[in-house]
């Protein structure tokens, strides 16, 4: 049996018709940038995610880019951060000109160690960037406590998790500003990149639409110094049908995450924890751990099944990344060595994942 670790194209045909039509209306329109389908979409996106205002961008870095320079963090400001995520989270602090700080993770969700946060705080620290890795949401309440009290901004990192939900509010409305990747890859994606942007503060949302587009309020009246970070027509149409189904997909992943859970219980693997129960995982990644890793993943690989590391170096370990940064983040480096991806997508039969866990349980001698 084959598994890929990811297969797109599964889901485009379900929902054919639909992809087909809606991008056949935006062809037929002649309009592709900033018209009808972005507008709808982010009204539609809004409403789902509990915002009053959602601002489509080009990419989810620019998401993070454009949220940070609304916030008017630059040169001399600090912003925290996991060192456990995709490059755009450290790129949009450092493209800002801020400098990234670093506090380690929870070895239980792999998110940033909240406990950790209040600690590393100096006079220059302007923001808190929370991501919601793998699926599952950051402690946002005490996030939001620790912002309050010392007066610093918060902007969620959503990229991951599309739909998660704490104590019945949805990821990207508990900061200041939600930032979020449509990448092809996501729970909620584009047929190319895509990202957007929500909050509640108006202004807020009014300069960042500005900023996504030259920095102009009005065309040819530029009042910052914006980026060409536009979300197209064709990728908002797109969207538009997808997120019609999110809520179902997402269903399907915590259907396949428990599967998963249960037919590995017992193996000597470190299994995905929920720390919140009152909490809505989403799944976008199922991570396991394990010290035998590299052994596991080339087994796995033999027989056909596809896996990835998310991620295999910490961000403060990236060449590019060293000059930026502070901490040391000792967990995140342990985490790096140990963690292994499985296939988890809605479309994945639950045949596939019990031939995984055979596979996983023979290389275990179980």
């Amino acid at each position: 049996m084959k598994i890929p670790f990811g297969d797109l194209s599964r889901q485009y045909k379900s929902i054919k018709k639909e992809i087909d039509q809606a991008v056949g209306r935006v062809l037929d329109s002649g309009w592709f940038i900033l018209g009808k389908e972005v507008a709808s979409f982010e009204k539609e996106f809004a409403r789902y995610c509990g915002a009053k205002y959602c601002i489509g961008v080009g990419n989810g870095l620019e998401a993070l880019q454009v949220s940070l320079m609304a916030l008017g963090i630059g040169r001399g400001d600090e912003v925290i951060t996991t060192p456990l995520s995709a490059a755009a989270t450290i790129l949009a602090i450092i493209h800002a000109g801020a400098t990234p700080v670093f506090v380690d993770i929870d070895l239980k969700t792999y998110n940033i160690d909240v406990a950790q946060i209040e600690s590393a705080i100096t006079k220059k620290t302007k923001a808190i960037i929370p991501v919601h890795l793998y699926g599952q949401m950051v402690d946002m309440q005490e996030v939001m406590r620790i912002a309050r009290k010392r007066g610093i901004r918060v902007v969620e990192d959503c990229a991951q998790a599309h739909g998660a939900v704490m104590q019945n509010k949805k990821a990207g409305v508990w900061g200041d500003i939600g930032a979020f990747s449509f990448y092809p890859s996501k729970n909620l994606s584009a047929f190319g990149d895509g990202g957007c942007v929500v909050t509640n503060n108006k202004a807020m949302a009014e300069k960042i639409k500005a900023l996504r587009d030259y920095g102009q309020v009005n065309r040819y009246d530029h009042q910052y110094l914006g980026l060409n970070s536009r979300l197209d027509e064709v990728q908002a149409a797109i969207l538009r049908v997808k997120l019609r189904h999110l809520n179902k997909w997402n269903g399907q992943r915590r259907k396949l995450a428990n599967l998963y859970s249960k037919l590995l219980f017992n193996i000597p693997l470190v299994l995905p924890q929920i720390t919140d129960r009152g909490a809505s995982h989403v799944w976008h990644i199922y991570v396991v751990r394990t010290k035998k890793r590299d052994k596991l993943q080339k087994h796995l690989e033999q027989n056909g099944i596809g896996t990835q590391v998310h991620f295999p170096k910490a961000l403060l370990d990236q060449p590019a990344v060293k000059p930026f940064s502070k901490g040391r983040c000792l967990k995140a480096k342990q985490a790096v060595k140990e963690i292994l991806s499985l296939p988890l997508y809605p479309e994945l039969d639950e045949k596939e994942v019990k031939y995984t866990c055979k596979k996983i349980k023979e290389f275990y001698g179980v």
